[in-house]
């Protein structure tokens, strides 16, 4: 009896075991195979970031193309806007000729008329540099007149009558410009175009007062149409019609071109906006003028309030 008991429990321990063995068999196969499902997550995972990582690097590089593409474009318009442009301001040479003259001094000659010479003189179809003296190395013209302000008019009339005897089939339009004026000759030519150089017409920056038809500011610079530089010398040196030395050069300029039956055109843009200015760049753009300003300028220059934000 005894040995079958033990028998018995021999085989009881023996299911057991088994058992057991069997759970951690089955077990140890949940664990590989989670094991196996994680690491498949993972790879997948890996598989979705690498796919992430080239659609984005794919992306950046969709964006840099299209980036460059627009560079290029932009670089392409502005290279054949710039060779338009180009084009415009040689046809504008060859079409609408412009004599420039600069009244200056021989103290002036080193640095301010240099500085005008090697600038936006080089654009004039012709440039003469008008002086009381010759000087034939820069070169300039001697007009036999004293220096200063009163014999200003005196200079600009002989200047005048020299490039009507000398220049007249050189150019379409005479420009009288100082040694500190700067003309950008592009714009001048392009607003020029449309005006016709055989009526006796003349542009500049238009004031009021002593004239009646008004005068151009000299240190803005003015220009005379062929037929205006035509009457001027073939009559301008009547003292009888034009006054010669002793006075603003002008408004003396301005008087003889009333008498010769020249008349002021229009010198404003599209917004009335004045095309010559008088002033120093800066003081154009800040505003704050002198008085006399507001008062003569016929396009009705405006004071402006500022507000103090201090």
């Amino acid at each position: 009896m005894m040995i079958i008991m033990m028998v018995m429990m021999t085989r009881r321990r023996r299911r057991r075991r088994r058992r057991m063995m069997m759970m951690i068999m089955m077990m140890m196969m949940m664990m590989m195979m989670m094991m196996m499902m994680m690491m498949m997550m993972m790879m997948m995972m890996m598989m979705m970031m690498m796919m992430m990582m080239i659609s984005m690097r794919m992306m950046m590089m969709m964006m840099l193309m299209i980036i460059e593409m627009m560079r290029m474009r932009m670089m392409l318009n502005t290279h054949f806007a710039g060779i338009a442009e180009d084009e415009e301001a040689r046809r504008l040479e060859r079409e609408v000729r412009v004599l420039c003259w600069i009244m200056t001094r021989p103290q002036n000659l080193d640095f301010k008329a240099t500085a005008v010479r090697r600038t936006w003189a080089r654009r004039c179809n012709k440039v003469l540099f008008i002086s009381s003296v010759t000087n034939e190395t820069f070169p300039t013209i001697g007009m036999d007149v004293p220096e200063g302000r009163d014999h200003l008019t005196g200079k600009a009339m002989k200047a005048f009558k020299y490039i009507y005897d000398h220049h007249m089939d050189d150019a379409d339009w005479f420009m009288k410009a100082d040694d500190d004026t700067y003309v950008i000759l592009e714009n001048l030519r392009y607003f020029l175009s449309g005006k016709n150089t055989n009526e006796p017409i003349y542009f500049g920056q238009h004031f009021t007062t002593l004239v009646k038809q008004g005068w151009f500011s000299g240190g803005a610079g003015y220009v005379l149409s062929k037929e205006s530089l035509r009457r001027f010398g073939t009559q301008g040196s009547n003292v009888s019609v034009c006054r010669q030395e002793h006075g603003p050069e002008d408004v003396d300029v301005g008087k003889c071109m009333e008498s010769l039956g020249v008349k002021v055109g229009k010198s404003t843009d599209k917004l009335g906006r004045n095309r010559f200015h008088c002033f120093a760049p800066e003081t154009h753009l800040k505003g704050g003028y002198d008085d006399w300003y507001y008062k003569l300028d016929t396009n009705g220059a405006k004071k402006v309030t500022y507000l103090d934000n201090s």
